[in-house]
């Protein structure tokens, strides 16, 4: 496919991701993004979004989305509870898939998902925006490059306090609730590339009344002897910051860590040095093109979020979620 040739999406969903991703894909038209369709469960939900947004081609279902000829690119706005199953007839019709967090409901899934992906030969990505993001990206360089020194502790997490509601996924067990896959994830991704994927996970929490998880503490150990201290909550209220502490500095990842765009260096006594990295936009706009690039390369895969690392930080969060004691109905 040609450099310049346009990229055809299609959203599965209508909810508010789905939302988000429509206009972010409007924003990019310039670019050569191509808003082409929407698939929902229900005709009048994917015929209503489709008018919003000004969609030629709405779908009644996930697998004539899959099937349309119209389409290259798939973005899964969904439940986790169905991350899987939607992938897995997305990629089985040929198609690129970039799939919301959590990937998946565990391991296992996330397994299948890129095992199907890798036989067809398709592209597929976990959809962890905060990888793409200019702040993220400069951290991982100065980690990488030793301006703290060997990193030794990572400390972060936040909590809010949304209205119970036992219908939203978040709260509902059925569909892959629980504030470690909803939050936590960001988290347990960015000690994953920064500190390598865990040989240790402990978690001490505790599950709401709908059978979901509403706060947790993980603490996990990293290869070299780094360690990650690491909280999550839904019943307290503070914006999501991280700090490494290496051997010769800290690194402080401003608040909040999904949509960072300051960062604060010390280097051993001297006074911190921040930086700004403003996000244009949403900020989802880097990832999508990460797929559109590779779209038109015939990339099966990202370098930021390469699938071995997804599917390790699915591993982790299984780990974590046995300490809480939570299964999903699924497994």
């Amino acid at each position: 496919m040609s450099a310049r040739r346009p990229v055809r999406w299609g959203i599965c969903g209508t909810g508010r991701m789905a939302d988000v991703i429509a206009a972010e894909l409007a924003s990019l038209s310039g670019q050569g993004a191509v808003l082409q369709a929407v698939a929902s469960r229900t005709p009048d939900a994917a015929a209503g979004f489709a008018r919003r947004h000004g969609i030629a081609r709405p779908h009644a279902g996930y697998a004539a989305l899959a099937a349309d000829p119209e389409v290259d690119a798939v973005y899964i706005a969904l439940p986790p509870s169905l991350h899987a199953e939607v992938t897995l007839v997305c990629t089985g019709a040929g198609k690129a898939v970039l799939c919301e967090k959590p990937f998946a409901l565990n391991a296992g899934e996330a397994a299948r998902m890129i095992a199907a992906a890798k036989s067809r030969g398709v592209f597929l990505m976990e959809a962890m925006w905060t990888r793409f993001l200019p702040a993220i990206v400069a951290a991982r360089e100065l980690v990488t490059g030793g301006a703290i020194g060997p990193v030794r502790l990572m400390i972060g997490g936040g909590g809010f306090v949304p209205d119970y509601d036992p219908a939203l996924p978040l709260f509902n067990r059925d569909l892959g609730g629980g504030v470690l896959l909803d939050a936590g994830v960001y988290l347990v991704s960015l000690a994953s590339m920064l500190l390598g994927p865990p040989t240790e996970v402990v978690t001490r929490g505790r599950l709401g009344p709908s059978g979901v998880d509403e706060q947790e503490v993980m603490l996990m150990s990293h290869a070299g002897g780094a360690q990650a201290a690491l909280y999550v909550s839904l019943k307290t209220r503070r914006s999501p910051d991280l700090t490494l502490l290496g051997e010769h500095g800290q690194l402080v990842i401003d608040a909040p860590i999904f949509r960072p765009t300051r960062l604060l260096l010390r280097r051993g006594t001297d006074a911190p040095v921040a930086t700004e990295f403003p996000v244009e936009g949403s900020g989802y706009a880097p990832e999508l093109l990460e797929v559109m690039r590779a779209v038109r390369s015939g990339a099966t895969e990202s370098a930021v979020m390469p699938l071995a690392e997804t599917l390790a930080v699915m591993r982790t969060l299984d780990a974590a979620r046995q300490g809480l004691g939570l299964r999903y109905p699924q497994e």
